[in-house]
């Protein structure tokens, strides 16, 4: 029996000493792709950062809403730009990141809900911490889910966009940023301003900021994706803030755009796309 121990332990150890380089260039940062899990629902992606599986700490939730070209049933087609992009190319974002695909027309608020609801129930979330974020349709779609939902969003941030809702003032209770592109042709910037108009006009502005980009067309506010300071702002925002006030210090401006990936990490792996099978 003695004989077979020590056999047993050999085989143990030399395979610890074979395994160890893989174990510690591990990737635990997985892009995951969840189908069907909710009937009548969006498809999605669910991106979980490094310290998420060595912690299992609850951690913020990042909402990202696309445009209407990323539309479909391709789902990899919400990759091509936004957060997920951005972190594929080295930007490092400390938040569960949700992404669904909108088959087409207008962003449903109820089926993003579901969405947030079921990454609730399946991850460990920061619920006090939950932002969206959009651009162009996706910009609708970040005004109309946090109107819809304003007690779930601890920020918000629309870009190039407008929004749906005949009743815009519950948009008043959320720190809110809308940026839009002065010479915008796809959405004219009228719609961003007729937000801004009437939250000022009700009384409900104490929580919004807005910035007008000189000369920007339509992609520019698409930069703002892959910079630090845009999760900065993000992360600066908790629904436990007492009195919610918005975070003024952050700036994000044309004079941003020409160094939007300067001090991204482009050497770093990308995360490692998990499909469902491998999922227990």
């Amino acid at each position: 029996m003695y004989y077979y121990e020590k056999i047993a332990i050999s085989i143990i150890f030399m395979a610890a000493l074979l395994f160890a380089p893989l174990c510690a260039n591990a990737q635990y940062d997985f892009i995951r792709p969840v189908k069907d899990v909710i009937p009548g629902g969006y498809n999605f992606w669910v991106y979980t950062p490094t310290e998420y599986y060595y912690t299992l700490n609850e951690t913020p939730v990042i909402i990202f809403l696309h445009g209407q070209s990323l539309c479909g049933r391709d789902l990899n087609r919400v990759r091509r730009y936004g957060p997920l992009d951005a972190i594929v190319k080295g930007r490092q974002v400390d938040a569960l990141v949700v992404v669904p695909q909108n088959p087409g027309g207008s962003w449903n608020p109820k089926k993003i809900n579901d969405v947030l609801e079921w990454t609730k129930k399946n991850y460990a979330c920061d619920s006090t911490r939950v932002y969206v974020i959009g651009m162009s349709l996706g910009g609708y779609g970040t005004l109309d889910f946090t109107g819809t939902y304003p007690d779930k969003v601890a920020a918000a941030l629309a870009m190039c966009g407008g929004c749906s809702l005949k009743d815009r003032t519950p948009l008043g209770k959320v720190p809110l940023w809308i940026i839009h592109g002065t010479a915008d042709r796809a959405v004219p910037i009228s719609m961003s301003k007729s937000v801004v108009n009437d939250l000022e006009r009700t009384g409900n502005d104490s929580r919004l900021r807005y910035t007008w980009l000189q000369g920007g067309n339509h992609g520019v506010p698409a930069r703002f994706f892959y910079m630090r300071k845009t999760y900065e702002w993000l992360f600066s925002h908790s629904l436990l803030d007492e009195g919610r006030p918005v975070n003024r210090e952050t700036t994000l401006d044309m004079s941003d755009v020409p160094t939007a990936y300067r001090d991204m990490d482009f050497k770093s792996a990308d995360p490692e796309t998990v499909y469902e099978t491998t999922i227990k």
